[in-house]
């Protein structure tokens, strides 16, 4: 089937719509921006990519459309472990500079930076000592 035919069948009513606030979100796997729009759809387009975090990195997932007919086959997976911009770097390269589909790009970077992001641990900041003399004071009425 097209891809345009399976769009005007599953774009009102499938399982992965969520309706909130005058807004169409999609939850579906392959859909970079979760938006219920044709460019994203993960279900109506022949080449997706989805971005996910792993253990330790990032999972790119593109579909390859010459195996649709085989669905084990049908799906080459990347797992990406670098810093954040070489995460970066790779998943453009992946996507837009292999001709893959250059109008992913911008969507796949920001989902592969949040993701990074996500996975980064956070120092927790340290208590701010207070050297004044009323700080002083403060501290000898409490001890």
């Amino acid at each position: 089937m097209s891809a345009d035919l399976v769009w005007a069948l599953v774009k009102n009513n499938n399982s992965f719509l969520v309706k909130r606030a005058n807004v169409q979100f999609s939850a579906e796997a392959g859909n970079l921006t979760n938006l219920n729009t044709f460019k994203y759809s993960g279900i109506a387009n022949d080449k997706t990519v989805d971005i996910r975090g792993t253990g330790r990195g990032v999972q790119v997932t593109t579909k390859i459309a010459k195996k649709a007919n085989t669905p084990a086959k049908s799906l080459n997976k990347t797992v990406i472990t670098k810093s954040r911009r070489g995460t970066a770097k790779s998943v453009a390269n992946l996507i837009a500079k292999n001709g893959y589909r250059a109008d992913l790009r911008k969507a796949a970077l920001a989902r592969a930076s949040a993701v990074y992001s996500s996975q980064v641990a956070h120092k927790p900041k340290a208590a701010r000592v207070a050297n004044g003399i009323r700080a002083q004071k403060a501290a000898a009425k409490q001890a």
